[in-house]
């Protein structure tokens, strides 16, 4: 039996934490509500920014770096984000406003 919150619940909770830390989590894509993958853009608000892709190990959750360790342009960002929701029309995508790069959700990036 899978015990996890629906893909909606689990973001839309982590939306309201987030924001009141004063960080700001947008929906730009919804996903599947149920079993959707997350996909993060993460905005460092200084023309940088990085994407993380949600990866399920088993019972443990992480994030594997799309664009890779450095920050790119928005440009290559979203390029990538189009070609992941093209092979996953279920995902979920949302842009984190962070100038520290915090992801805000559980589990640790490889």
């Amino acid at each position: 039996m899978d015990d996890r919150l629906p893909t909606h619940l689990w973001v839309m909770a982590h939306i309201r934490a987030a924001d009141a830390q004063g960080v700001s989590i947008m929906v730009l894509r919804k996903g599947d509500p149920s079993r959707g993958t997350v996909i993060l853009k993460l905005n460092r608000l200084d023309r940088s920014f990085s994407v993380l892709v949600q990866v399920n190990d088993g019972d443990r959750l992480f994030w594997s770096r799309g664009t890779g360790p450095d920050p790119v342009p928005e440009a290559d960002a979203d390029a990538y984000i189009a070609r992941q929701t093209r092979y996953d029309p279920d995902a979920w995508v949302l842009e984190v406003e962070d100038r520290q790069g915090r992801h805000w959700f559980e589990g640790a990036i490889r």
